[in-house]
Parts: structure tokens; sequence; C-alpha cells
């Protein structure tokens, strides 16, 4: 044997030192957070290791060349001792990173950036990471083929997340899991308005370019963190107890948009009866151009809209603030609880408005001759290619009616309402949900409706 090959064990014992981080002089011994929380349809969003409680993202965009220049301060508290964790970021340049003030080393795999501090970090240690970035943020296509992301419109920009698109225009953990506060300052060229979530702290403009700084003081989840960049007209009024409600409107949008839009205050007083308290400081909505998005989002605050909604659909966005986005998912898997629950807010607004009751609804889509239905159950879609299909809204909705059915008004209205107040900006799953329903009614047998309606595969066979 040689003396080479004699010194390799020594040295790997070195490496390996390094990389889990143990420290020859006593200090925290680390071990890398996980890349992925194991999302059954996102597996790689997300990381484990930390937990975020604050967005500190400084923006720079030029809508002519399409660049954009960002510093992303997150702020975390480890999970466990760690010598290295990941953010997900896609495309954009890395400038630098640095941890406690330190240079870190750092090193990139497709969507992951993982970064390795100076000085190993210990449980329940609160650091700031700070990530300087650079250029094109690109638009993502989502495996359902709508696309997401930094999508470029005719007069700037508009940034919309759902499932993983957040990831296009900044560092951070990209999965609802793990929501935090958000501070987000957007420069751009003089003339141009920058929108986001939250109320506008600050606006100040030097050098022929404005910056934008919006504070989002509830935990948000990364995907409902919104920016729109181009030429709005910025209305301001209030809503059910001095909430302050700001839209944002493309001008050639303004004319056809403003009937619906005057009717959110009314809408968000509505579903205050219905759902509770509202549960942000602030409302409202973005009305970009038809072609600028191909959907609406419930983004923190304020909707995002390709064109002027109708009331259904305006209904609906709102009614996430409470349901997705106050009450997050806890996986992409629970998506029903976002859009099963906006969906009934559709028919209970129907049903109070003059319109077909919530049965009624019910009714007409079980009789109705539409298979895709049926394609799978809202609690286990069949990919991440269908998690916005017609039964995680459709029969997501009507497996609360059912249990309408089942529990009478009374009980019903505590169940969401009690649902919405007990989750409040947090995250649930749909485990949590069933055990929150029988918590609320323990006398009734609620065994069907969850084989039947919410897990069960096809139809079930009777309404």
């Amino acid at each position: 044997m040689s003396r080479r090959a004699r010194l390799v064990p020594a040295v790997a014992s070195l490496v390996a030192l390094a990389l889990t981080g143990t420290a020859c002089d006593g200090g925290v011994q680390g071990t890398p957070g996980g890349s992925g929380v194991r999302d059954p349809y996102f597996p790689k969003a997300g990381n484990s290791g930390y937990d975020v409680d604050h967005y500190a993202l400084t923006l720079d965009y030029t809508p002519a060349t399409r660049h954009l220049t960002g510093t992303a301060v997150v702020t975390a508290r480890a999970t466990q001792d760690l010598s290295a964790f990941d953010l997900d970021l896609s495309g954009l340049h890395i400038d630098s990173v640095r941890v406690e003030g330190k240079t870190a080393r750092w090193n990139r795999t497709g969507q992951e950036l993982t970064v390795r501090p100076h000085d190993d970090l210990a449980e329940g240690e609160t650091f700031r990471t700070t990530v300087r970035y650079s250029g094109t943020p690109h638009t993502l296509t989502d495996p359902d083929g709508s696309e997401e992301g930094w999508l470029p419109t005719a007069d700037g920009a508009l940034a919309l997340g759902e499932p993983v698109g957040s990831m296009a225009w900044f560092p951070g953990n990209h999965h609802p899991s793990d929501k935090a506060a958000y501070d987000i300052t957007i420069t751009v060229p003089k003339g141009l308005q920058a929108v986001s979530g939250g109320e506008l702290t600050e606006q100040t403009t030097k050098n022929g370019r404005t910056a934008y700084h919006w504070h989002s003081a509830q935990p948000m989840a990364s995907y409902l963190a919104t920016v729109a960049i181009g030429h709005y007209d910025i209305t301001r009024t209030t809503g059910p107890h001095g909430l302050p409600v700001l839209t944002a409107v493309d001008p050639t949008q303004a004319k056809s948009s403003a009937k619906v839009l005057a009717k959110i205050p009314d809408i968000i007083e509505w579903e205050e009866y219905n759902f509770g308290p509202y549960p942000f400081s602030s409302t409202g909505a973005v009305i970009d151009r038809p072609d600028d998005a191909g959907y609406a989002l419930e983004t923190q605050t304020r909707p995002v809209f390709p064109g002027p909604p109708d009331t259904s659909i305006l209904v609906h966005e709102l009614a996430h603030q409470w349901y997705g986005d106050s009450v997050t998912p806890a996986s992409w898997r629970d998506m029903w609880l976002n859009e099963g629950f906006a969906t009934y807010a559709e028919w209970l607004y129907d049903e109070d408005h003059g319109g077909p009751t919530a049965q009624q609804t019910f009714t007409r889509l079980y009789r109705s001759d539409n298979d895709a239905l049926w394609a799978f159950p809202p609690a286990k879609p069949s990919s991440a290619a269908h998690i916005s299909d017609p039964p995680v809204y459709d029969r997501g909705a009507m497996v609360l009616q059912k249990i309408r059915q089942k529990t009478g008004d009374d009980t019903f209205y505590d169940i969401i309402q009690g649902w919405a107040a007990t989750h409040r900006h947090s995250t649930a799953t749909t485990a949590d949900f069933t055990a929150y329903v029988e918590k609320k009614a323990p006398d009734t047998d609620f065994h069907d409706i969850w084989k039947d309606w919410l897990y069960g595969d096809g139809k079930p066979a009777r309404p």
C-alpha cells in the first residue's frame, strides 16, 4: 500500500467533517437541511431545516430590457443544527450570498441554491441570509400547461406564483407550508407603477426612477406574493370597519371594471357575515389586460384578474383570503381546501342574491353528464397536472354541501367560521379539516361523506 493510499482515509475524514459541520473546537455540529419537503405533487418545492419569518425583497426592474436586479434578505429560524441549507431559485444569476454578514459558499443544481454559511447554525437560532442576484426572470410552465413566474406584459410585468412560480423572481422556501411576512420594494422607471400586496408605506422618486415599498405584516405563502408593474389607475376606498381597499387597473380596462370593483366592500361585508372577520389589514384587486395572464389568482390582499372579472369570480378570489390565503394548505394535495371553499362561496352568494340555492347547484352538477367531475376524488388529485381540475373545485364544494345537509345550517356555519378562525394565518391538512368537523358535530356520522365524496373514486351512488 502506497503512502498516498494510506493518507486517503484521513483526507476523507476531514472532508466528511467539513460536510457535516462537525467542528474540532467543540462548536455547533450541524448537518445539511433537506432540499424539498417531499410534497406529493411538487417534491422539489420548499426545503427543510429552517422556517422563514420575513422576506425583505428589494427589486429594480426595467421593462424595456427585462432586466431585474434583486436583493433578498431572508430572516429564518433554524429547526436543526445546520451546516448548509437550500433556497429555491429558478434562473437568474447569483452575485453574492452572505449569512449573518459573513460571505457564504454556495452552489446551484437546478432550482436548488445550496448555501454553506461560514459558521454552522444552531437549532433555534434566528439568522439572516442576504442574496444579491440579477438577470432576466423567466416564465415557468405548470404541469397543466398554464404559465406562472415572471410574465412580461405590454408595459411592464406581472409576477404570479401558484404553485411554484415565485422562485422565478426571488430566492426562498417556496412551499405553502412555510409562511412569512414580507416587505417588497420595487423600483421602476418614473411614470410606471409597481403594485404588490399589503399596504404601500413609502413612494420616492430619484434620478428618473420611482421606488414603491409594500408591507405585508400577516404571514403569506410565497405563491401568494405578487408584483404588478405597468401603467395603472390607482383607486383607494374603504370597506367594512374602515378596511383600506386599493385597486390597480390597467387604463384599457378601467371603464369595463368600474362597476364590478365597486362591489368589493359589499362582497367583503357579506363574506365576513358568512366566514368571520376579514383576516388581513387591506384588500383590493389588480386588473391587467386579458392577454397578460390566462387566469385569476388569489394573491394575498390583492387578487389579480386578466381583465374585468364577473361577480362570481370576484366573490371566489376574495373568499380565498379566508380559505387559501389565511388558512393555507399544508401541501398541494390539500388544494381542495382552497378551491372547494372558494367555489362554495360562489354558491352561497348566488343563494343569497336571487340565484339558485346551493342545493340546486349541487343537484345540477350531480345530474350533469360531466365525467371530468368524477375523474378523481377532491382529496386525491391524480397528478400535479390536475390539482386545478373540476373535482378539486366543484366536487370539493359538493363535499361542503354534503356536510351542510348532514349538520343543518347553524352547525355548518359554526364549522366554516370556526375553521377559518382556528387556523387563521397558519396551514392545515385535509385530515385536520375532517377532524375539526367531527369535533364540532360529535354526534354526527360523517363516515360516508369522507368515504364516498372526499376520498372515494367515481360518482357516488346517491346525491
